[in-house]
């Protein structure tokens, strides 16, 4: 029999820590050093395995079943692409910056709830997912020694060299070059399939400022239409919008119901929630790490459970769901009258013999925006040869550019199918 040395015992210690990871998108990805490996590696980013990209997209695009963990592993691809592109072109950008950048951008996502947006919008009020992305990367920050403080500072937008912070949060940043390009990919809509590293490779920087050089121009006006298509083929696709809508509701129903007395199955971590009012205010570093134990498994096993609950908004809404039997929606340029949306309600209160406030967890109705491009909210600006810097609309010779930087709106209803 062997026994190990202590020599041996510690070399079983000793991890190697600068892995190679397979993507179906970039191919090959390498974790450029200990302190990413050792994100990677923390159970608040290992969350994201089971934190949908795309909420429930995949009820319209079956292949859209990727993770917020794939897309922050490609966005610090890019990343990595970034920095070696912008140092080639002369840009300082020391170590410790590069690590910043790494770090912010691979935890950019990490307060994400349940499906994305859902929670937002139910049983957690006036805390988005950015703010919770901060708290998590600032409890981390303890955790690591403060190794993240310079990554947090950029994030927040705080550190002095501006072009760093647009790499995180931008119009033209590391995050939407890989989620147009990664949803593209999953969903099958070719129409989102960006060239990521055409533009960055024409990326530069000017007064510590990101611009993009004369010849990308072609590459950001199909990035721009792309995120147009995108936007109203598939982040917006009128199923995906029932979907979302009936998520919610879901949600919110139940938490009406526990609020009142009713005893629901669910996660401990769900329980929480429904049992509390959790605002700004009082989303405490407790309530912090019950939150990070909320993932889309907690969603949909609520859901298997309440499609058998006594109540028939609860039960009805979540089968709705699960056997995606959904609403019909109509949408359109003009808002919907109040007069059909109750001539709808009335409907559904005579057929199933429920209340007014019942009908309208069936029956409702909203407003979607898509604008591709904010003209004036941290621009896509283009260099020119002689120095000249001009905001990308104006350089632009295609004339629909400038209308991609004016917000439509259309309008939807939603109501059960058999009573149109």
């Amino acid at each position: 029999m062997y026994i190990c040395s202590r020599k041996d015992k510690l070399n079983l210690k000793k991890r190697n820590k600068l892995k190679i990871l397979n993507d179906p998108i970039y191919g090959f990805i390498t974790i450029p050093n200990e302190l990413i490996f050792d994100l990677i590696e923390h159970k608040y980013f290992q969350r994201l395995r089971r934190i949908s990209q795309m909420g429930l997209s995949y009820l319209v695009y079956p292949g859209a079943h990727h993770t917020r963990f794939h897309h922050a592993l490609g966005c610090m691809h890019l990343m990595q692409k970034a920095v070696r592109v912008l140092r080639f072109k002369g840009v300082t950008i020391s170590e410790e910056e590069e690590e910043a950048l790494y770090v912010a951008i691979l935890l950019h996502d990490i307060g994400h709830g349940p499906f994305s947006h859902a929670m937002e919008h139910s049983i957690v009020n006036e805390v988005n997912h950015e703010s919770i992305s901060l708290m998590l990367m600032e409890k981390i920050n303890k955790e690591f020694n403060g190794s993240l403080t310079l990554a947090i500072a950029v994030f927040k937008g705080e550190y002095h060299r501006d072009f760093l912070h647009q790499l995180i949060s931008g119009q033209l940043d590391m995050d939407r070059l890989d989620y147009l390009k990664r949803d593209s990919f999953y969903t099958g809509v070719s129409e989102g399939n960006i060239n990521s590293e055409r533009l960055i490779t024409m990326l530069t920087v000017v007064n510590d400022s990101l611009v993009v050089e004369e010849k990308g121009i072609y590459s950001v006006e199909k990035f721009l239409l792309a995120r147009r298509l995108m936007y109203w083929q598939v982040y917006l696709h009128k199923t995906s919008l029932v979907a979302e809508n009936l998520l919610i509701r879901v949600l919110q129903r139940a938490k009406e119901l526990v609020e009142k007395g009713h005893k629901l199955k669910a996660s401990n971590a769900l329980l929480f929630f429904l049992e509390n009012k959790i605002t700004s205010d009082n989303f405490t570093s407790e309530v912090l790490e019950i939150f990070s134990k909320l993932d889309d498994y907690d969603i949909v096993m609520a859901m298997k459970e309440w499609m058998s609950s006594d109540d028939f908004v609860l039960s009805r809404l979540s089968s709705m769901i699960i056997n995606r039997d959904l609403l019909k929606i109509k949408v359109k340029k003009r808002s919907f009258s109040v007069k059909k949306t109750e001539k709808h309600i009335e409907k559904i209160k005579s057929t199933y013999k429920i209340s007014d406030q019942e009908a309208r967890y069936f029956v409702f109705d909203g407003m979607i925006s898509n604008q591709a491009y904010h003209i004036n909210k941290q621009n896509i600006n283009i260099l020119y040869k002689s120095r000249k810097i001009v905001d990308v609309v104006k350089a632009s010779d295609q004339f629909n550019l400038e209308a991609l930087s004016k917000p439509v709106t259309k309008y939807f209803m939603c109501y059960p199918k058999h009573i149109d």
